[in-house]
């Protein structure tokens, strides 16, 4: 993807823009979700709390995209006050090399100008090339504590990070629940910790 001083980029928030409403439901790419019930259930009560998920448009192609919601509406079990989470980040991999992670996280920034800090979690050792803790902390993001785990189907140990961007001197930091982690994501098909519903006990994750 060439990248020139005519290059138009513009970020949408689709959680209030319809034109790209299937976005809602899927990541950039993979399987759709619009008929995932959990998808549904958790989008109806999030967006109503605060829940934004935009995209990055460049020269009219969508490249990346940013999801975030206050900690109480948030993918994972992390508390505090005023704190938005991250849900997740992507920039598909034609159009890296621009600093696209970079700009979407700072309209994160701008956009939530009240919120004590930004909150999200980041991965090592994870077959998954999302959510690597090196791409976190180059995007602003400081490791706090992590926990080792091990994926039950998988049979698979990796390290799961608490990360942390203060947005305000003096701001205490965010805790976050272990054990519920360790159920995993049911909100989307694509995350690297999902639990499928066809997969019954209530922990897909167990400590390592």
């Amino acid at each position: 993807m060439v990248f020139t001083s005519s290059s138009q980029k513009k970020i949408i928030d689709i959680a209030t823009d319809s034109k790209y409403e299937k976005y809602l439901y899927r990541c950039l790419g993979g399987p759709p979700s619009k008929h995932y019930k959990k998808r549904i259930e958790y989008l109806k009560q999030a967006i109503l709390k605060g829940f934004h998920k935009k995209l990055l448009i460049f020269n009219g192609e969508v490249v990346g995209t940013i999801e975030y919601a206050p900690s109480e509406v948030s993918y994972y079990s992390i508390s505090g006050d005023k704190i938005i989470v991250m849900n997740c980040i992507w920039v598909l991999r034609k159009a890296k090399g621009h600093n696209f992670g970079k700009f979407l996280v700072q309209d994160m920034i701008q956009s939530e100008k009240y919120a004590s800090g930004f909150a999200t979690i980041a991965l090592e050792n994870h077959w998954s090339p999302w959510f690597r803790k090196w791409q976190m902390e180059k995007l602003g993001y400081n490791p706090l504590e992590f926990v080792n785990v091990m994926h039950k189907t998988k049979g698979r140990a990796f390290s799961i990070h608490l990360m942390w961007m203060p947005n305000k001197p003096n701001t205490k930091p965010p805790t976050w629940n272990q054990q519920k982690l360790l159920e995993g994501i049911t909100f989307c098909i694509a995350h690297p910790l999902y639990h499928p519903q066809t997969y019954k006990p209530n922990q897909i994750l167990e400590r390592h």
